[in-house]
């Protein structure tokens, strides 16, 4: 715990048998209360590994539901579990679980609710391999966001992030999609509910264990986060409401 707020990591994992072990072993099980993992049907031995290494909370999906799907599982479960500050870490060993501690001290002494890492603070993104196109196309979807939603993050994609119970709780996350643009849709929820959001600065791995999508991929996410910031944009000025941005009636 740090400040009588008990701390939840979760693990959204998918083919993560050959990176699990090592990001495992870096968390702070000093401050961190519970760990949570959840695999979205994976092809290796993602969940046996999980278990060997004595993480209790290990949720399998049967089928495979998508990134976004796989998160709303890890919440689910860390607000049953009564967790006040709930680390979101992939499990790929692309993020340093090391940054946990000042995140999640961000939250509990109450400076900001909502802390993401950034790899675009910094040179940590082209330093740590990011393929060129993928760091274009992150600063030009970024600028637009910023233009679009009046804020001011030097990144919107991420996939570390620290939140505190009441942002979770406060969030319609079962209106996002199941797939990869999840991520950018928390974000507007976020934004849009009046949360603000504090960066520190992250280094990153790009390598062939750590997960990525193709360029296929990328595309229909870059698409679908264009279309969440108009979708941000008309909720703003009173045009309509869409769900995402509607109170949500439960994340547990």
């Amino acid at each position: 715990m740090i400040r009588d707020k008990k701390i939840g990591v979760v693990l959204p994992a998918y083919n993560a048998e050959k990176t699990l072990e090592k990001t495992f072993s870096e968390i702070p099980t000093d401050i961190v209360d519970e760990i949570i993992l959840t695999d979205d049907c994976s092809k290796d031995k993602t969940a046996e590994i999980a278990a060997n290494l004595g993480i209790k909370h290990i949720i399998v999906h049967e089928k495979n539901q998508g990134y976004g799907a796989n998160q709303k599982t890890c919440y689910a479960k860390a607000l049953e579990l009564g967790c006040d500050i709930i680390v979101m870490l992939h499990p790929d060993y692309q993020y340093t679980p090391k940054l946990i501690r000042p995140m999640c001290y961000t939250i509990a002494d109450g400076v900001y609710p909502v802390v993401i890492a950034s790899r675009i603070l910094g040179k940590g993104a082209l330093k740590g391999g990011m393929p060129i196109y993928k760091y274009i196309a992150n600063r030009f979807l970024t600028f637009v966001q910023n233009m679009l939603m009046n804020q001011k993050l030097s990144e919107y994609h991420t996939g570390y992030r620290a939140f505190s119970r009441e942002v979770i709780q406060s969030l319609n996350i079962k209106a996002c999609s199941n797939d990869f643009v999840f991520d950018n849709q928390m974000i507007a929820q976020i934004f849009y509910a009046g949360f603000e959001i504090a960066e520190i600065t992250c280094p990153t791995k790009y390598f062939k264990e750590a997960s990525s999508i193709n360029f296929k991929r990328s595309v229909k996410y870059g698409l679908g986060v264009l279309a969440t910031s108009f979708k941000y944009l008309i909720a703003k000025i009173g045009i309509t409401k869409p769900e995402i941005f509607n109170a949500p009636k439960s994340n547990v």
